[in-house]
């Protein structure tokens, strides 16, 4: 990994970490900031401002927290007055998708901290960064099409059952597994890509088409056999009938069983691949700052479930199946031989991370009181293109 590339991600991390910072701890990001640009080795600098990145971001995310209770004390002047950057952060809490984004932007850069700590070839950085930024064109050419609407979500369901059936018989085998299409030369995983989108949509409409699908989804992954998106499909779907418990969800929930069931008791040899399996371990054999690169990456990923849970009851059922469907590719990556999500080389789950940002709200309405009036109309009328130029 060349010296320059790692300056320029060294950089990178500390723009972001400044642009996340509130005011009272923005003196921070420049101490930061100007101490990494005073470290000659560029791998030290790296390790340094990842280290620094890990330590002030639980800083920065409590400061966010305390915002409600800041302001019905009368002492929000110092944290927010003037605060594009706070105006920033509360337009974003707003809209789970453009969250969403965020968040996939945050765990891919630390993904890429990781590799280039890790020496990893530099094409396998490119790919994960062109994977990207084809899952957020795909996102937002969706998003302007509108295909959130019923129609379009059931179209969706379908065509994506298709795809997983016809993986399951016509895709690339390996040791006996069938997971992967080869497309222009690279192989993709087309059920991570389609399952996370699937999962969610089918919270948002549970019809005899959709439940349908789903058992045939369950089928398609117990004969690739692929026991992290079986297992996938079992904890979405017991998060979303344990939420809704209609007669839908529940025999979808019995398929998905049998289908799990059946991926533990057929043979799964495939070994771990390096830069992609078992990182959230081998990460810390590397240095810590790329351990915590790794876990901070990761966790990244549950951020618009969380949010969305405590600010948009009526949509809960949504959020519980995207934080269920990507706890459990997190965890299968912990147990098995499995990718990790987005951290990890890999452009199938970065693409299916953003694909799957499609079924959340763009704009939640919160009942909550602004912080002041100033700072409540420009959150109001603060434009979706306008927050992700901010962000970026």
């Amino acid at each position: 990994m060349s010296g320059s590339f790692r300056r320029r991600l060294t950089d990178l991390a500390c723009r972001a970490l400044q642009t996340t910072l509130p005011p009272s701890l923005q003196a921070w990001g420049w101490a930061v900031r100007c101490e990494a640009a005073n470290i000659e080795d560029d791998t030290r600098a790296l390790l340094f401002t990842m280290e620094s990145l890990c330590g002030l971001m639980p800083r920065a995310v409590a400061s966010r927290l305390l915002q409600p209770f800041v302001s019905m004390t009368g002492a929000r002047a110092p944290f927010f007055k003037g605060s594009m950057i706070m105006t920033i952060l509360d337009a974003t809490i707003r809209r789970p998708r453009a969250l969403g984004v965020a968040c996939a932007v945050g765990a891919v850069i630390l993904g890429l901290a990781y590799m280039a700590l890790a020496g990893a070839p530099t094409h396998y950085l490119a790919i994960n960064s062109a994977a990207l930024g084809v899952g957020l064109v795909m996102l937002g050419l969706a998003s302007g099409i509108g295909a959130t609407g019923q129609h379009w979500t059931r179209v969706a369901v379908v065509a994506t059952t298709g795809a997983l059936l016809a993986t399951a018989f016509f895709g690339s085998s390996a040791d006996g597994v069938t997971r992967w299409v080869s497309v222009g030369g690279f192989a993709i995983q087309p059920s991570l890509i389609l399952l996370p989108v699937m999962l969610v949509a089918f919270s948002r409409l549970r019809t005899v088409v959709t439940t349908a699908c789903i058992i045939v989804a369950a089928a398609a992954i117990a004969l690739q056999p692929d026991r992290a998106m079986a297992g996938m499909l079992l904890l979405g779907l017991t998060a979303i009938a344990g939420k809704c418990r209609d007669r839908q969800s529940l025999v979808a929930l019995a398929a998905s069983a049998i289908g799990f069931a059946v991926t533990l008791a057929r043979p799964d040899p495939m070994p771990a691949v390096p830069y992609v399996d078992q990182i959230l371990y081998t990460s810390f054999d590397v240095h810590a700052g790329a351990g915590l690169a790794v876990i901070a990456g990761s966790a990244l990923l549950l951020v618009p479930a969380i949010i969305g849970w405590h600010r948009d009851p009526d949509n809960r059922a949504t959020y519980i199946a995207f934080g269920a469907v990507w706890f459990a590719v997190i965890v299968a990556a912990a147990l098995g031989n499995y990718p990790t999500p987005l951290v990890g080389y890999g452009g199938s789950a970065i693409i299916g991370y953003a694909l799957s940002l499609l079924a959340l709200p763009k704009l939640v309405e919160t009942k909550a009181r602004a912080v002041s009036r100033t700072g409540g109309e420009a959150d109001a009328t603060l434009p979706d293109r306008q927050l992700l130029v901010g962000l970026a």
